[in-house]
This record gives C-alpha cells, structure tokens and sequence, in this order.
C-alpha cells in the first residue's frame, strides 16, 4: 500500500489545517513528521449516515486518508458477520488537531492517552515529547497489538498498554495531561486523580441528551476538574461507557407540532436541557425541511417527530412538553451558545454550569 509521502495529498492537508489556524508552527512539524497513511490499515470503511461503506482500491484508499475525515477501521468490535456498526476509527484531522492545541503541551510533559486506536495520537504525542513523555492505553487486545506495531514501525517506544481506560495505570504516576480518544459518559474520577493539580484533561463527553461535546478540563486540588465546552466532538463511545437500550412502553399519541425539533439537536440547547432532564436521550438527523427526533429514557416514555409535523409520545408521562418547557427556560437565559456552558468534576459526581462555575443547571423535579 502507498503511504501518504508519495502524494501530494498529505501535505495539502496538513497545510489546510494550518490554513485554518489548528497547527502553529510546532504543531505543523509534528504533523508533517507522522503521515496519516502509516497508521491506516487496509481494509476502511467510509462513515455514510446510515452505514459503513467499504473502501475498495488503493486511490480510494488515499484519498479517504489524506482527506479531513474520519476513517472507521473496524466494525463490530472486530467480530465476523456482525451488523456493520463502527466501533474504531482514525479520528478527522481536523478534530485531533483541535483537542492536541487544547492540551496546552508543553516541553517535559508526561500525557496520558485513553483510547490507542490506530496509534496515530501516540505517535503525534511522542514526535512532540519523545517517547518516554507519553502514555497509551487500549481495551481491545487486536487493536492495541495493530497499534503497536504500527508506532514501532515509525520509529516511536511510548509506554503502551492494553486494558481499560477508566481504571489507574500501575506504577504510572501523575500526569500533566490526558487526553480521551473516545468518548466518556463522564470523566471517570479515578482518571481526574491521575493527573496533577495544574493539569489538564481534553476529553470529548456523550451524554444522553447530546451525541458529543468537548471539554477542557483543569486539574485543581482536592480531586476537582472545571473547565468549558469547546464545541462539538463525535467520538464511538469507551466500551464501558455504551449507553443501555430504552424499551419503549404504550401505544403511540398524536398532538399538535410543537417545537421545532432542529432546535433539539444544536448543541447550546442540548447541553442545557441534558442537565435540566437527566436520563432523556436524544436520536435525530438534519432533513431537507428541519430534522427528525426521537426522543426517550429508561421509563419508557418516548417522543418522536419532525420539523412541521404532529408529534407522537408513548408511554407514561409527556417527555415532549418538558423538553418545550426546557426550551422556554433556555430562552428566558438568552439562548447561550455551547460555549457559555462547562463542567465541574469531582468525586461526588459531575454539573453542568452556565457561564460561571458557581451556576449549574438543576434537574427538573417533575
């Protein structure tokens, strides 16, 4: 297989990012010193809205990869004849580039990764450090062994191990940074105590009522992490932290359209009704006219309609009227945009804030 030094289509890229402000000039080295291509298997699949398509011959091949798009590199956990849902994947360029600025790196840090994958962070992380700095862990025995071969064969000897994220690296110490590559319900706190007071944690979150958001995160004393939303950041979930299925109860209600469920899915509004109804997941997709929801939680009430259309809701209770009375909360605040909103960690469980650390967002009482 080609790899990306051999066309012009790498550097194009990288420089696209610089282009878009995501690499200073350190940053651009490191990206042009660690090709995409090395870390990509060669069996891909491109990402479709309602599938996995597979990427057949070398020039498909490079061009997904030297593109600013995410590459999915295994699908059912790597099982045989599974259903054809991506569970690992080489992240967009453009995304990684974003959460490394975020880390705030500087020369001597130890960063800790959660989520090896491909490699391809490792490597980035050790061009920057050097080898001993960095730090990398992966659930999945197949995955973590490609990975690893694939960083030695570039030339990298980072610390790799293979077991779960969310649980203490033996004999590892603190770090100054951490990284997720995957994406976290919640930042575990056993992760929050293994980096230092003054650190910082870059992590995309997939909570029930939005899909991903990114977070910075920095390390105070006394076990605790506050920091903002740094947009929106699609992650496959870490293993241990897959949302459970909702069984669904009841026979389907019509009322009158409402909300318009394009509101739902921006993300401002996403974050501030996740915290207002804890346990309400959202599923949805733009359309031609708006965009189509459905909405549910673990009672079995449900909701689902689209832009101009009546709305249906099973099970007990009236889920859409308390996302519309959300809505009307989220006006009266001003409709702040997803970076007015962050996050506070600490061993009793995790809030979201609006505009000050000191104003979280409370869960309904109905």
């Amino acid at each position: 297989m080609s790899t990306a030094q051999e066309t012009p289509t790498y550097p194009a890229l990288v420089q696209g990012l610089a282009d878009q402000g995501l690499l200073d000039a350190r940053w651009r080295q490191v990206f042009e010193a660690v090709p995409r291509s090395q870390f990509i298997p060669p069996d891909i699949w491109r990402q479709r809205p309602d599938r996995c398509e597979p990427v057949v011959g070398t020039d498909d091949w490079l061009a997904l990869v030297n593109s600013d798009e995410p590459v999915v590199t295994q699908l059912d956990d790597g099982a045989v004849d599974g259903p054809g849902i991506a569970t690992s994947s080489n992240s967009m360029p453009s995304m990684v580039a974003r959460m490394l600025g975020l880390l705030d790196l500087e020369d001597g840090h130890r960063v800790l990764e959660i989520g090896t994958g491909t490699g391809y962070v490792a490597a980035l992380l050790c061009e920057r450090l050097g080898d001993e700095q960095v730090y990398s862990i992966e659930v999945d025995p197949v995955l973590a062994q490609q990975a690893a071969d694939a960083i030695a064969g570039s030339g990298y000897r980072p610390h790799l191990h293979v077991g779960d994220g969310a649980e203490r690296i033996p004999g590892m110490g603190p770090v100054d940074r951490l990284i997720a590559t995957c994406a976290l319900r919640y930042i575990p706190y056993m992760l929050l105590r293994q980096v230092r007071p003054g650190g910082i944690i870059v992590a995309p979150l997939a909570r029930d009522f939005w899909s991903g958001a990114l977070v910075q995160l920095h390390v105070q004393k006394g076990g605790v992490a506050v920091g903002p939303f740094c947009g929106s950041a699609m992650y496959m979930p870490m293993r241990s932290h897959r949302p459970d299925h909702h069984e669904i109860t009841g026979t389907g209600r019509p009322r009158a359209a409402g909300l318009d469920p394009a509101r739902i899915l921006d993300l401002g509004f996403a974050l501030y009704a996740g915290a207002r109804l804890p346990g309400v997941r959202v599923s949805g997709h733009e359309t031609t006219d708006g965009a189509r929801v459905w909405v549910s939680r673990a009672d079995g009430g449900a909701a689902t309609t689209a832009s101009g259309e009546e709305v249906w809701q099973y099970g007990p209770g009236f889920l859409w009227e308390e996302i519309e009375q959300a809505w009307r909360e989220y006006e009266d605040a001003g409709r702040p945009d997803a970076e007015q909103f962050g996050l506070t960690a600490t061993a009793r469980g995790q809030q979201v804030w609006l505009r000050d650390p000191h104003t979280v967002v409370q869960p309904s009482r109905t």
